[in-house]
Parts: C-alpha cells; sequence; structure tokens
C-alpha cells in the first residue's frame, strides 16, 4: 500500500514525489482490467433501498450489509478498489477489524466520496448545484491519514429540450476542478464524476450533445484550475436515451455514441474512463462496456472500465434481505456480477454470461 501523508509544517513535499504516488494509485486502480465498486451511499439513500426489501434501516443493518461487501471472498479478483461514504470508512467488521484494514489486506484501494451531495441551484429551477468544498481541504487530509488513496465527486445534470443551462454546467465544472485540484494537492487521485442523468424522453442524440458539452467545460476547467490529467480518472454516464424515450437504441449503437463522443471531449492524458451505471440493469450495463471494449480495442487512448453501484450489487442485496443465514449466496452473486463486469473490460462478458446460464 502506499499512503500519501498530510506535509509537515504547512510546507509543501516534493511535486515530483507527489506525482509518482498519485499515478501509483491510478495504476492500481486500473491494473488488471478490474473496476471500481461504487459503495458510497448516502445514508438516506441506502435506508430507501433497505425499505424497499424490508431491511431495517439502522446503523448496524447498513455495517452489516457493508461488511458482507468488503469480505466478499476473492472480491480483489474483479475489483481493483472500493469508493466508501464518510459512516462506512470509519467502520469495523463485527470482531472490531476496519473497514479500511480488511480492504488493504485484500488489495483492494480505498477511496472516498467527498461531495456533500446535489443542492439546488439558485436561479435555475429543476437544476442542481453539487456543495461540499467549504473545508474540503481539511477533510482530505483526514480521510488520507484514514487510509484513503483517492476520492469521487459527483456532479448531477439534469437533461431534457431546454436543459441544461450554461450556468449549470459552467457551476458544476468549476466545483468538480476545485475538488480535483485540492485533492491532487492532499496525495488522492480525483475521481471526476459529471452525470447527465437517465432520466427523461430525451433521445441518444440529445444525450450526446449534452455529455459532450459538459466535458468540454469539465476539462476546461481541469486546465484552469492546473489539474494533472494523468492522475485523475473520469466517471461519466453512458451516452444512452432517455429511460421512457419511445425508440432505445441496441447495445453496438449506445457503445458506439458512447466513445464516438468521448473521443471528442476526453484528452488523451486521461489514463482512465470509469463509467457509472446510473440506473442501468446489471446485464445492460456489463453488455454495453463490453461492446466499447470490444469494438474499439486498439483506438480508445484511455482504459474503459466500471466504477458500478446497483448495477454489481442489487442481485446480492435482492438475496441478502437482511438475512444472516443469506450472506454466503448474496457473496457468491456478488462474485458473478464482478466477474461479469472484468469480463466486459476484456470484451469478453458474453462468453461469461453464457457460461454461467
Amino acid at each position: 500500500m502506499i499512503y500519501v501523508s498530510a506535509p509537515e509544517h504547512g510546507e509543501p513535499s516534493d511535486p515530483a514525489m507527489k506525482a509518482h504516488a498519485l499515478h501509483a494509485t491510478v495504476t492500481a486502480l486500473l491494473a488488471g482490467d478490474k473496476g471500481l465498486l461504487a459503495m458510497d451511499e448516502s445514508t438516506p439513500t441506502c435506508n430507501k433501498r433497505f425499505a424497499a426489501l424490508g431491511i431495517a434501516q439502522t446503523e448496524e443493518s447498513r455495517r452489516s450489509w457493508r461488511e458482507l461487501l468488503i469480505t466478499t471472498p476473492d472480491l480483489s479478483n474483479s475489483i481493483s478498489g472500493a469508493i466508501l461514504y464518510d459512516e462506512t470508512i470509519h467502520q469495523s467488521r463485527q470482531d472490531g477489524t476496519p473497514f479500511v484494514k480488511l480492504m488493504a489486506d485484500a488489495g483492494i484501494v480505498v477511496g472516498i466520496k467527498v461531495d456533500t451531495g446535489a443542492k439546488a441551484l439558485a436561479g435555475h429551477p429543476g437544476e442542481s448545484v453539487t456543495e461540499g468544498l467549504d473545508g474540503l481541504r481539511d477533510r482530505l487530509t483526514g480521510y488520507a491519514a484514514l487510509g484513503a488513496r483517492f476520492a469521487k465527486w459527483r456532479a448531477v445534470i439534469a437533461i431534457d429540450a431546454a436543459l441544461p443551462s450554461t450556468a449549470c454546467i459552467a457551476a458544476n465544472a468549476h466545483a468538480l476542478a476545485r475538488y480535483a485540484a485540492l485533492c491532487q494537492e492532499a496525495g488522492l487521485v480525483p475521481i471526476v464524476e459529471p452525470e447527465v442523468l437517465m432520466t427523461g424522453d430525451h433521445t441518444l442524440q440529445r444525450c450526446a450533445e449534452v455529455t459532450e458539452q459538459v466535458l468540454h467545460e469539465v476539462f476546461e476547467q481541469l486546465h484552469v484550475q492546473r489539474v494533472l490529467l494523468e492522475a485523475l480518472l473520469l466517471k461519466p454516464n453512458m451516452v444512452l436515451p432517455g429511460l421512457t424515450c419511445a425508440h432505445q437504441e441496441s447495445v453496438d449503437e449506445v457503445a458506439d455514441a458512447t466513445v464516438t463522443t468521448l473521443l471528442r471531449a476526453v484528452p488523451a492524458a486521461v489514463p482512465g474512463i470509469a463509467f457509472l451505471s446510473g440506473g442501468q440493469s446489471p446485464e445492460l450495463a456489463s453488455a454495453r462496456l463490453n461492446a466499447m471494449n470490444r469494438r474499439f480495442k486498439g483506438r480508445a487512448p484511455w482504459a474503459l472500465t466500471f466504477s458500478f453501484a446497483r448495477a454489481i450489487q442489487q442481485p446480492a442485496l435482492d438475496i441478502w434481505r437482511g438475512e444472516p443465514g443469506n450472506v454466503q449466496q448474496a457473496q457468491r452473486a456478488l462474485q458473478q456480477r464482478a466477474a461479469c463486469n472484468r469480463a466486459a473490460r476484456q470484451g469478453k462478458y458474453a462468453d461469461l454470461a453464457d457460461a454461467a446460464d
């Protein structure tokens, strides 16, 4: 494990050493055709999912669920890093072993969600801006001391025929860039997540247009804030038609639209793109990632990987339902979904899916 401690006496650490440590973290996150497990759901979001399945909405239930995830046997065969929530990074296994130690011992890099959520953007009904910059420098230092090596910040972009506004894109891009700069200052790799939402009836072409516009502004702001592109990961949405759009394009059409949009907007200096699942079914998320890697193998300048939450966790959660006797079966489901997504990084998901049937 490589930990980057805060500089002593307020003096900056050697820039070359810091850059080397950041590169080492990025390399670890992208190694072995693995991807990321996003288990950073806020307490209200986690409780909502528990409520839908009749699971008690308590801190102990959340701790037990996260223990199930983290202690899944051989998880590190497919998962290189996991994004935690503030509550989770302070939690421990039932025997008292900190989750951070369990992850380090398993070879999984520890990450942390650091934004404080999307709030209404003043003067722009229906749009939001993500908050959390106040006090972020000190919080990042604290998370690094706990063992975190990367962080995540999510911007939420609503889309329809008129949205997003220029102001919404600019506000969120600026916040993402300031967050990324502070992360690199603290020795943490920033995951930059501008998410154009799936909700709505917009077409795939409209999503491509908005996604490209958002990414251009994000990278302009990253440049202005002097963020080292080689030491970050991008976590974008796939280019998709809205969930209620009458026409739903094929897996290959989504793959082509997504990578074409990224080629137009994401610099080659970025080492990896870890897609969010954004409400897609586990199977569709894997199939679309698989198609990108199969169709663009050798042509994309960045690694195309995954940073999924529900698309990996949901089958396991459906099995577990808060029952201790279901833990092993739920962990097997989690193993399978994680392995499917590693196969998708290799363009081999169909083979693995067929073998599992």
